[in-house]
C-alpha cells in the first residue's frame, strides 16, 4: 500500500492511470498475489483507487497528496517505473555496465573538438563569460540551426527558434504553455520513458497510442483523438525511442490530416535526426510548423555535459515560450555553452564526427544483433540509424524481472514496461548497442534466461 501511495505522490501514477496487474505487482514486490489483492482492496476502501470490471484498478485522485518527486529507497525496493532506468544509470559507478542507458560512451564523443571550442570561448569576449543568455538564445547558434533545417526542407527564420537548457526543458516549457492539470496528452506506446515522467509531474492525463513498425497506428490515433480530445501528441519520427522504427510517408500524412482536423499540436522530438544515414519523412517539414513543434538537442551527438536544446515553432508560440523561459530560467541557455556548440558546428568537425558515428553504429548494431539473436532475441525492426535495438526476450521471460536480477551482476537494463503506458511490453527490452561491447552483458543474460544452457533453438541460431 505504501509503495502505491509513494508512486501516486511522485506522480508516477496520476488520476485515471491503471495500476499494475495483481500478478505483475506481486512479482515487483516479491509478495504473494493474495497480499496484493488485500492491499488493493484496502486502498479501494480508502478511496485511493477504484476497480473497473474486467479492466483492473485505477487511481481516483480523490486523495491526491502533495507532489513528491523523490524519496530515499533502495534500487530493488523502488518500483520499476519510468524514472527507474534513469536513476540507476545516472547514479551508477564507472564499473557498472549500462546496456539500458540512453547515451553514447565517452570515448565516442568529440572531446578534442569540445576542448578546442572551450579554449576559443575562454579567449573571447568577457561578456560571454559573465552575462545572462538572451531570451531567445544566441543568434549565431539559431542561424546555424535554421541552415541545417533548410537542408532538410524546413524553411524557418531564426526568430522561430528558441534555445533551451535541454531537450527535456523544451518539452517542459511547451507543456507549461499549452496544457493544464487534467488535460490529455498522447504518447506512443511504447515511448521514451521520460516523456511519461515529465507529463506526470505536470499532473497531465497520458494516453498511449499503439506503435507499429511504420509509426503510430493511425486508425487507433484517429479514434483516440476523437474520444479523448487531447491537447498534444509527442513522438519521435526518426529512429524512434525505444523501437528504432521510422515513420512512413503514408503514416505521416494521416497523422497530419488528423491533427489539422482536430486542432491537436504534435511535438516532434528530432533528437536522433543526425544519426540517420538516409533522410526520411519529417512531420515538421510536411506541415511547415503549422500544427507541429520541432524540438531537439545536442546531448546525444556532442555531449550530455554541454546541454542545450531548441524549439522550432510558429512565432506566436515562440513568444509565449520566451516569457515562460524568462520566468523559469531568467533568459536562454548559457552563452558559454551555446558558443561552444556553435564553434563545433561551424568548423566542419561536427559533420565528420557524425559520419564516423554513423559508420561505427551500423557495424555495432549488426554485431550486437547477432549476439542477441544467438540468445533467442531478434530485434523488432532493423533500425535505419541510431543505437537502440528493441528486442523480444525468449518465451516466458519478463524483462522487469531480468532487469532487477541483473543489478546483482552490476548491469543496468531497460525493461520494456518502463516505456509502455499499457504495461504490455514485459517481453521486450531496449538495448544500447554502444554499451554492449563487453561479453559479460551477454553471458549474464544467458545465465538468467536458462541457467547457463541455451535452448536448442537459441543454440541453432549460433
Amino acid at each position: 500500500m505504501e509503495a502505491i501511495r509513494q508512486r501516486i505522490a511522485a506522480r508516477a501514477l496520476v488520476p485515471g492511470d491503471r495500476l499494475p496487474s495483481i500478478r505483475q505487482f506481486a512479482k515487483t514486490m516479491q509478495a504473494s498475489p493474495s497480499t496484493i489483492v488485500q492491499a488493493y482492496d484496502r486502498l479501494v476502501a480508502e478511496g485511493v483507487i477504484a476497480p473497473r470490471l474486467g479492466s483492473g484498478f485505477y487511481v481516483t485522485g480523490r486523495t491526491l497528496p502533495p507532489l513528491l518527486l523523490a524519496e530515499a529507497t533502495t534500487p530493488t525496493a523502488r518500483a520499476v517505473d519510468p524514472l527507474w532506468v534513469s536513476r540507476q544509470s545516472l547514479d551508477s559507478d564507472p564499473t557498472t555496465l549500462k546496456p539500458g542507458c540512453g547515451w553514447l560512451p565517452t570515448e565516442w564523443m568529440p572531446n578534442d573538438a569540445l576542448r578546442k571550442a572551450f579554449r576559443a570561448v575562454a579567449r573571447g569576449e568577457n561578456i560571454i563569460l559573465s552575462e545572462y543568455g538572451c531570451t531567445r538564445g544566441a543568434v549565431r547558434l539559431r542561424r546555424l540551426l535554421t541552415a541545417q533545417f533548410a537542408e532538410g526542407g524546413l524553411d524557418v527564420s531564426p526568430d522561430q527558434v528558441l534555445l533551451t537548457g535541454s531537450g527535456t526543458q523544451a518539452v517542459d516549457l511547451i507543456c507549461r504553455l499549452l496544457v493544464r492539470r487534467g488535460d490529455t496528452v498522447l504518447v506512443d506506446d511504447p515511448c521514451y520513458f521520460n516523456f511519461q515522467a515529465l507529463l506526470r509531474a505536470h499532473e497531465i492525463r497520458i494516453v498511449g497510442v499503439p506503435y507499429t513498425a511504420t509509426g503510430p497506428d493511425t486508425e487507433a490515433f484517429e479514434q483516440i483523438v476523437l474520444q479523448e480530445k487531447p491537447r498534444l501528441y509527442i513522438t519521435n519520427s526518426v529512429v524512434h525511442n525505444p523501437t528504432g522504427a521510422t515513420l512512413s510517408p503514408q503514416t505521416a500524412f494521416r497523422l497530419l490530416s488528423t491533427a489539422a482536423a482536430s486542432g491537436v499540436l504534435i511535438i516532434e522530438d528530432d533528437i536522433f535526426a543526425d544519426f540517420e544515414t538516409t533522410p526520411s519523412p519529417r512531420l515538421a517539414v510536411m506541415d511547415g510548423l503549422e500544427h507541429v513543434i520541432r524540438i531537439g538537442s545536442f546531448s546525444k551527438t556532442l555531449s550530455a555535459s554541454v546541454r542545450c536544446g531548441y524549439i522550432a515553432a510558429r512565432k506566436d508560440l515562440i513568444e509565449g515560450l520566451i516569457d515562460l523561459q524568462v520566468a523559469t530560467n531568467f533568459g536562454g541557455p548559457s552563452p558559454v555553452i551555446t558558443e561552444v556548440i556553435a564553434d563545433v558546428l561551424e568548423g566542419g568537425i561536427y559533420r565528420k564526427h557524425m559520419l564516423e558515428i554513423q559508420r561505427r553504429l551500423e557495424k555495432s548494431r549488426k554485431a550486437v544483433a547477432r549476439k542477441l539473436e544467438a540468445l533467442g532475441m531478434a530485434p523488432w525492426v532493423e533500425p535505419k540509424g541510431g543505437f537502440y535495438l528493441w528486442c523480444r526476450l525468449p518465451d516466458g521471460q519478463d524483462s522487469t524481472d531480468i532487469a532487477l536480477r541483473s543489478m546483482a551482476d552490476n548491469i543496468i537494463h531497460a525493461p520494456g514496461n518502463v516505456f509502455s503506458m499499457s504495461q504490455s511490453a514485459s517481453p521486450f527490452m531496449r538495448f544500447n548497442v554502444t554499451q554492449c561491447e563487453e561479453e559479460r552483458v551477454f553471458h549474464s543474460l544467458e545465465v538468467l534466461f536458462v541457467g547457463g544452457s541455451l535452448s536448442k533453438t537459441a543454440k541453432s541460431r549460433r
